[in-house]
């Protein structure tokens, strides 16, 4: 069809032209001859089967065939200007979608925080964060379902993922204030095992890396309760239903309230990172490419 093989080149000049109605003005704007600016017009008419300028005496103007097209391509040239802002916006991280996954704690108690900050940053960019266990972001990541990651646990095979570190995750372990063992003396990995722990489902990073403590000791731990989020372990330890390995950022308010304590353990506090993870190798959206920059440049991790 005839439309498929209007040239964008031969419309400019035929706007340039119609702007000026006269083919030396174009010429000289266009910085190319006045019969280049003629030829090319006349193949543009070969294309839409009609003239679209005539001469009235020594002057030319728009046929209304010229009229027409000078109409709509008025708004091709607008619309091709929005697109090209609309594709630059999204170069830049400012339009488009941030999809994150992240792993229980670090979802709940540091990503909100760095969202808000790229909510001001990119006030049009929609934000979609989905909140799992370890295993199920995971999960998301290899699916395509999510761009980006925030975990506490670096991926086994390592080939696969782009993981940088960008803060700091020392996991404690926590009591009751009136619990036995609370106090100032180091406690034995043997004494620690004794007790009885409320630990989060399998999957969770921190119950991996705690049974990977023990596992090092080679010593065995007791399970009192298995729960699905720390904020309801949280209310266990408090309420002597146990001890627990958690994450130190998650139990500050608890720890200043004095409803929970530190338990001075022999090789705590066990030192993790928090990482920002993506597939190696995939292409990653302006928005997620944007946010992992916000994530690294706020870096807590010490040299």
């Amino acid at each position: 069809m005839a439309h498929e093989l209007l040239n964008l080149h031969h419309l400019k000049i035929f706007q340039t032209v119609a702007k000026h109605l006269s083919f030396s003005r174009a010429g000289e704007e266009l910085m190319i001859s006045q019969s280049a600016v003629s030829m090319h017009v006349k193949s543009l008419e070969r294309t839409v089967g009609m003239p679209l300028f005539e001469k009235v005496g020594h002057r030319i103007r728009l046929t209304d065939a010229g009229h027409a097209l000078w109409e709509y391509s008025q708004k091709i040239f607008a619309l091709m200007d929005e697109t090209w802002q609309v594709l630059g916006a999204m170069r830049g991280g400012e339009l488009g979608q941030l999809r994150v996954s992240a792993d229980t704690t670090v979802g709940v108690y540091v990503v909100p925080e760095y969202l808000g900050q790229f909510r001001r940053a990119f006030p049009h960019v929609a934000i979609m964060l989905d909140v799992a266990n370890w295993t199920a972001v995971m999960d998301r990541i290899a699916a395509r379902e999510s761009d980006l990651a925030v975990m506490g646990q670096v991926p086994d095979n390592g080939e696969d993922w782009d993981a940088t570190p960008f803060m700091e995750n020392d996991l404690v372990v926590i009591a009751h204030p009136d619990h036995p063992l609370a106090g100032d003396r180091e406690i034995r990995v043997e004494e620690l095992a004794q007790e009885g722990f409320l630990v989060r489902e399998p999957g969770s990073g921190t119950r991996a890396t705690m049974e990977r403590y023990f596992q090092t000791a080679g010593i065995p731990y007791r399970v009192n309760m298995e729960l699905g989020n720390n904020s309801t372990i949280k209310q266990g330890v408090a309420n002597g239903l146990g001890i627990a390995v958690i994450s130190r950022q998650v139990v500050q308010l608890e720890l200043e309230a004095k409803r929970l304590v530190i338990l001075p353990v022999q090789g705590f506090p066990l030192k993790r990172y928090w990482y920002v993870v993506h597939l190696r190798g995939h292409y990653l959206p302006p928005p997620a490419q944007a946010f992992k920059a916000m994530l690294l440049a706020s870096t807590r991790v010490k040299a």
